[in-house]
C-alpha cells in the first residue's frame, strides 16, 4: 500500500466502520473454532496492529507486517513487536507452530497467492486453522482497488480453488458486508464515471452515519458463524490443514 494508506489506517482503524465491522465478524467466527487454550497466533499482514488487541482474547499472538512504516507505526500504538516478513517466502514462523493464521485484506496484495497458502499450510499444526478476508468480484474493480495496491478481487469459484490447491479443508466460505453491498456497487460505478484522482472513501464518516454503518456490518457476526452469505464486498473463509481433525462448531461442510 501506498505510506499513506499506512498512516491513514492507523488514524481510522479503530472507529472506522469498515475496520470495527470486520474485527467483529472475524471475533465471532475465531468464537467458533474452540481452539485450544494458550492457542499459537499469527497475524500475517497485521498492517498497523488493529487486530491485535482482539486477537489477545484467544492467545498469544505473533504479528508479521512486510512495511518498516506500518511496523513502526505499530509498535507506537500497541507497545508490541511486530515482525519482518513478507509472503510467500519470508515469514519467521517455525514449521508446525500455528494454531491460527489470519489474513484480513491480504492475499489480494500477494503476487503469488497460491504458493502464499502453501507456505502457511506448512506453519500449522495438525488441526490449525486460518482464517482470511479478501475484497471480492473483480468486475466491482476500481480506483480504490488501484490505490491499495490490489492484485484481483476474487469470485467464490477462484478463492475455493486457491485454498483447496494449497491442500487445505474449507470450512466456511461466505461473503461479508452484503447489506451495503448495493452502495458500494453505486460508489463504484460513480468512481468510473467520474475518474477521480484518488480514492473516495478511506476517511471516516460523521459519527452518526459511521455509527449506523458500523453496526448494520458488525451484525453480520451473529449470521457469518452459522450460515453463509450470498453476495457482499468481501469473502471471508475460514480452512483447515488437510487430513486434521475438525474440532469447532461449524454445521456446514463445503463441498470440493
Amino acid at each position: 500500500m501506498e505510506l499513506d494508506a499506512y498512516r491513514q489506517m492507523a488514524a481510522t482503524e479503530d472507529e472506522h466502520w469498515w475496520f470495527c465491522g470486520r474485527r467483529a465478524i472475524a471475533e465471532a467466527v475465531i468464537r467458533h473454532l474452540d481452539l485450544p487454550a494458550k492457542a499459537r497466533i499469527v497475524e500475517i499482514g497485521a498492517g498497523t496492529g488493529g487486530n491485535i488487541q482482539m486477537l489477545e482474547q484467544f492467545g498469544a499472538v505473533t504479528a508479521v507486517e512486510m512495511s518498516d512504516l506500518a511496523r513502526e507505526i505499530a509498535g507506537e500504538k500497541t507497545g508490541r513487536d511486530f515482525l519482518a516478513g513478507h509472503l510467500p517466502d519470508n515469514i519467521p514462523v517455525a514449521p508446525q507452530s500455528c494454531d491460527l493464521i489470519c489474513l484480513f485484506d491480504v492475499l489480494e496484495h500477494v503476487a503469488e497467492d497460491e504458493a502464499s497458502l502453501a507456505a502457511i499450510r506448512q506453519m500449522l499444526k495438525p488441526g490449525g486453522r486460518v482464517i482470511l478476508t479478501v475484497p471480492a468480484h473483480q468486475w466491482l474493480w476500481s480506483i480504490h482497488d488501484v490505490g491499495l495496491h490490489h492484485m484481483r478481487r476474487y469470485s467464490r469459484n477462484l478463492l475455493r480453488e486457491r485454498i483447496e490447491k494449497a491442500g487445505f479443508t474449507i470450512d466456511r466460505l461466505s461473503y461479508t458486508n452484503a447489506a451495503l453491498f448495493p452502495a458500494a456497487v453505486l460508489a463504484r460505478l460513480v468512481d468510473r464515471l467520474r475518474k477521480p484522482a484518488r480514492p473516495a472513501g478511506h476517511a471516516t464518516p460523521p459519527k452518526p452515519l459511521n455509527a449506523a454503518m458500523k453496526a448494520v456490518f458488525s451484525a453480520e457476526g451473529r449470521i457469518v458463524p452459522n450460515a453463509s452469505l450470498p453476495f457482499g464486498v468481501s469473502l471471508l473463509a475460514v480452512f483447515r490443514k488437510d487430513g486434521a481433525v475438525e474440532t469447532g462448531r461449524f454445521d456446514e461442510k463445503l463441498a470440493a
